[in-house]
């Protein structure tokens, strides 16, 4: 036979300071710790999207049997050799990247250096130059991302001298960016 329970609820500043501290620390011991990147991802995620890098995505299983697409997006640990961040996308010519990623992040010097490299290689290659980054070997760092570089040109032309040296870069220097790897 089903039972009613009743249970009395408070609001935070209806608690006595006692009662304040207790609900804290309850909160602290059963707030899972697992999801404090959350913000990260979608900070970097949003980056991606202004510097014209389409992340690839992985199936991820819901609880409910459902799928959705999560971004290929890694790092570990932050403690020891072979640690830090890496990801997964195609890089593509974004017009305006430079003044949009200034809008977005007008303090960070770095990610204004990595659209501003962006946006030279691909004018010296008449923004045809496209990129794919993936990941390789068991860690998780900017040294683990081969990119592959290749131009659309009509006449076939390559790329640049130089246009594979600096678009690794460029997306290796985005894993590495001190403001987003950090906040990991």
């Amino acid at each position: 036979m089903p039972e009613v329970i009743c249970t009395t609820v408070y609001q935070f500043p209806e608690l006595s300071d006692t009662a304040k501290e207790k609900a804290r620390s309850w909160y602290r011991e059963l707030e899972p710790h697992d999801a404090w990147w959350d913000a990260v991802y979608e900070d970097f995620e949003r980056v991606c999207e202004i510097l014209g890098i389409r992340l690839k995505t992985r199936p991820v299983r819901l609880m409910g049997g459902g799928m959705r697409a999560k971004p290929c997006i890694w790092f570990s640990g932050f403690w020891s050799q072979g640690d830090g961040a890496s990801f997964e996308g195609y890089l593509s010519h974004s017009k305006g990247a430079p003044a949009r990623i200034r809008d977005y992040a007008p303090t960070d010097a770095t990610l204004h250096g990595i659209a501003d490299r962006l946006q030279a290689i691909q004018r010296r290659n008449f923004y045809q130059l496209a990129a794919e980054a993936s990941h390789r070997g068991r860690y998780y760092h900017e040294y683990s991302m081969s990119v592959d570089v290749t131009r659309d040109s009509p006449t076939c032309q390559s790329p640049t001298e130089d246009a594979e040296e600096t678009l690794t870069e460029a997306l290796r220097d985005l894993a590495d960016n001190d403001s987003l790897c950090t906040s990991f």
